[in-house]
């Protein structure tokens, strides 16, 4: 379908008002700018409201890291989400998601720790998902006293999306069962270029071809080995024995392709993988549904599906 026409006027009042672009930029400047065109754009009355939030540190694989936990409104205890937000491993923190990490606690009723892990490129591969691994481990040894109860998942946008499925097969390889992996629009295959939504995608739709390339080369840019499973968890050996994934997609993204390659392949192992699209989007639509209805309604598509799976629906 044609690109949603709310998320059209958005792209075009990024355009006019002429702002660097994320691969000119530096990482400061370029985490600045994500930060406020997130959480800096907001109005107090589109904050999603949850039943509390609290600051808070967790365990990371070299100390500890900031985190925030979103609870819901209802009688615990729930299931709990370790979330990492996006970013291109280069960019984000716990406010450029707070919205979504809310839009989750409050929709998916579950308890929500956000994670903020090491960035590149102070904190090159494989800092992040070192620390995104360590973090999920220690929540799934805590959800009792953070309000949850025995059924832990991962969830994460984009490079938070690489995240979460990554932690899923490194936690399978260590014994370590999740319940669920809410995967949106992520990066799941750096080692294969062929996927055609890069073409047909990667101009002018908010997350460019030159933006992805920028975003890898901070994070991974000296690491030799593309196919190694942590960069792209599409090329690993097995992908038996993962736990049921929801994988939301937007169409207008380059990583559509690679995305529904791996719902593709989680099926074909035998697993439980449901592609949830997203006609009209773009990269990066979970925060935008202040601005979009159409965007709206897919978000709580994929959260109300994710809330389901959860509880074994």
């Amino acid at each position: 379908m044609p690109l949603d026409p709310h998320l059209a006027g958005m792209l075009q009042m990024m355009a006019s008002a002429g702002a660097k672009p994320i691969h000119e930029s530096t990482p400061a400047e370029a985490r600045a700018g994500f930060l406020m065109l997130t959480a800096g754009s907001r109005t107090p009355e589109q904050i999603v409201p949850v039943a509390s939030v609290q600051d808070t540190t967790v365990p990371g694989a070299a100390g500890p890291l900031k985190a925030r936990i979103y609870r819901p409104e209802g009688a615990g205890p729930f299931p709990t989400v370790a979330f990492f937000h996006g970013g291109g491993y280069v960019i984000g923190d716990l406010d450029t998601h707070d919205n979504t990490c809310r839009d989750i606690c409050r929709g998916a009723q579950a308890v929500v720790v956000s994670v903020d892990y090491r960035l590149a490129p102070e904190h090159p591969f494989p800092a992040g998902i070192d620390d995104a691994v360590a973090a999920t481990q220690w929540v799934i040894a805590h959800a009792g006293e953070l309000g949850g109860n025995a059924t832990v998942a991962v969830a994460g946008d984009s490079a938070g999306g690489n995240f979460s499925a990554v932690v899923a097969q490194q936690l399978r390889d260590a014994g370590i069962p999740l319940a669920a992996q809410f995967l949106i629009y992520p990066a799941v295959d750096h080692a294969d270029a062929s996927h055609p939504s890069i073409e047909q995608n990667g101009k002018g739709y908010f997350l460019e071809a030159e933006t992805m390339a920028w975003f890898y080369n901070h994070y991974a840019g000296g690491f030799g080995d593309t196919l190694d499973p942590r960069l792209a968890p599409l090329q690993a050996k097995s992908l038996t024995d993962l736990p049921p994934a929801v994988v939301v997609t937007a169409e207008f993204d380059p990583l559509r392709d690679a995305a529904i390659a791996y719902v593709a392949a989680l099926n074909a192992a035998g697993g439980q993988a449901e592609h949830i699209p997203g006609p009209g989007m773009i990269h990066g639509f979970y925060d935008m549904g202040r601005w979009s209805p159409g965007a709206q309604a897919v978000i709580q598509q994929g959260i109300k599906r994710f809330g389901e799976v959860l509880r074994g629906g």
